[in-house]
């Protein structure tokens, strides 16, 4: 029953909203509840860990076709529950201060995305998890299509185009196992259990593995990515980019892998080189960027692809860092887009050839900028470094030039986001960061608690790898 409050908490607050017309008390009430939710969710974590509480909901939905209504929490679930309901709060607060049209039907909408997202990391049948996983896509794409950039239009047909497409493979791939379980079931446990044919398993994986690999995105389904990042308003860019992308990764871990260990363990090896290629490529474009919000779009690209590749090489140590990574991603991302925001709202720009010197009249926003930036870029003792050598330790173990490769995401990234602090902070300031303002307020608010965690977890990561050992351990076992 727990488990289900976590899903109506934002569902029901969603619901309320739409009927306020007020936009500082649709905010509020929004921000205050998202509050509430995470600290919901930190006694549904003390409740997980002690195991006590009832975190198992199961009730017969469709019994004419075996549908279940099953949602349940291990360790993986709670790593994803704890990002999304951690972050959610910050991505509202975020936008406090911002004048935005419509804003019940705006908040609302990511209040479902919320919701929807919580059902695709509890749902423990195929079935529901696709419902949740469908119901996550209608909400983003209003919020581009209503609150985006130029070519909103053409930039979120394609991605739902995309996106719908996979998740049609997807069911395909799950209404098969359903006729294949015995008496026809939905569950998750009974698509494991199945014990599958290796040349069925083989060309299972391709249905399943690509709805998954749209949504991280994986080289050369990545397309859709840096324009819809860059055209989604900002707070549809973070709950996409820190949330939502990790459903692809989640899917990997939580159905492709203990489902069908078989046809992962033949193509493996090919999902590997993709993303790693996909690291390469997203690299080297980033370079080459001069709108800030374009560069970390394709920065993303390549820290999903470095967690993408983990997943595949067959090591309990790589499974371990991708989990790990998932949140210490959206933790980053989070804070990354914020940072661009609050330049482009003073400065109306995001273009780094336009700026510069910003250190000078911002000391605090700096520094903050500084810590995120050094977590992205896996500096010792930040949150980036933990998950990302965990990586390359696993990755190494499929050989040495797949982690040589894979390797470019930490260097290349340095030159990157080194090279775009120096143009943005540093330097000299000119006519136009003459006008910036340090940050304060709200914006402390969101900033200060995320820099804290690029700290907190580099020193400290133990507790979110206890949090997910035990399921990585099972997975490891399987004939990957």
């Amino acid at each position: 029953m727990l488990t289900l409050i976590l899903i109506l908490i934002p569902f029901i607050t969603g619901l309320g909203v739409l009927f306020i017309k007020n936009p500082d008390l649709v905010k509020k009430v929004t921000i205050a509840t998202s509050f509430v939710g995470l600290a919901f969710t930190f006694l549904v974590l003390v409740a997980f860990i002690k195991k006590t509480g009832n975190l198992d909901f199961n009730h017969v939905w469709i019994p004419a076709i075996g549908v279940d209504f099953h949602i349940g929490i291990d360790g993986l679930s709670m790593l994803m529950v704890l990002l999304t309901n951690l972050l959610s709060p910050f991505i509202y607060l975020s936008g406090l201060n911002k004048e935005q049209p419509r804003a019940n039907i705006l908040y609302a909408l990511m209040l479902f995305m919320q919701a929807a997202m919580l059902g695709v990391f509890t749902a423990l049948d195929g079935f529901l998890f696709y419902i949740f996983w469908e119901l996550s896509l209608i909400p983003i794409y209003f919020i581009i299509l209503l609150w985006g950039g130029k070519r909103r239009q053409i930039i979120t047909l394609k991605f739902f185009i995309y996106t719908l497409l996979g998740s049609l493979l997807m069911l395909i791939a799950f209404i098969f196992l359903y006729f294949k379980t015995p008496g026809g079931s939905w569950e998750l446990s009974d698509f494991i259990r199945l014990n599958l044919a290796p040349e069925t398993q083989s060309v299972l994986f391709w249905f399943i593995f690509l709805a998954f690999a749209i949504k991280m995105p994986i080289f050369p389904l990545h397309t859709w990515q840096p324009e819809t990042y860059t055209t989604a308003p900002s707070q549809g860019t973070m709950m996409l980019s820190s949330i939502m992308l990790k459903m692809g990764v989640f899917g990997v871990l939580r159905w492709l892998l203990p489902v069908l260990p078989l046809g992962c363990s033949q193509w493996g090896t090919t999902a590997m080189t993709l993303s790693i290629i996909g690291i390469i490529y997203a690299s080297f474009i980033a370079l080459k960027q001069n709108d800030l919000k374009t560069l970390v779009a394709y920065s993303s690209i390549a820290h999903v692809g470095l967690i993408a590749a983990g997943l595949f090489s067959g090591t309990l140590i790589a499974l371990q860092g991708a989990a790990f990574q998932m949140l210490v991603h959206g933790i980053n991302i989070v804070a990354l887009f914020y940072i661009i925001e609050l330049i482009e709202r003073r400065l109306n720009t995001r273009e780094i050839s336009q700026l510069g010197g910003i250190r000078n009249k911002a000391p605090l926003f700096s520094a903050v900028f500084m810590i995120v930036m050094l977590g992205t870029i896996a500096l010792p003792l930040t949150n980036g470094f933990v998950g990302e050598f965990l990586l390359f330790t696993g990755i190494i173990h499929q050989g040495i030039w797949y982690a040589v490769f894979a390797a470019l995401t930490m260097v290349m990234g340095a030159v990157y986001m080194l090279y775009a602090y120096q143009k943005v902070m540093l330097g000299e300031i000119n006519t136009l960061t003459a006008t910036f303002t340090d940050i304060k307020g709200v914006e402390l608010a969101v900033l200060l608690p995320l820099a804290a965690l690029v700290i907190v977890l580099g020193v400290y990561p133990q507790p979110i790898l206890d949090l997910t050992s035990s399921v990585m351990g099972q997975l490891f076992k399987l004939p990957l």
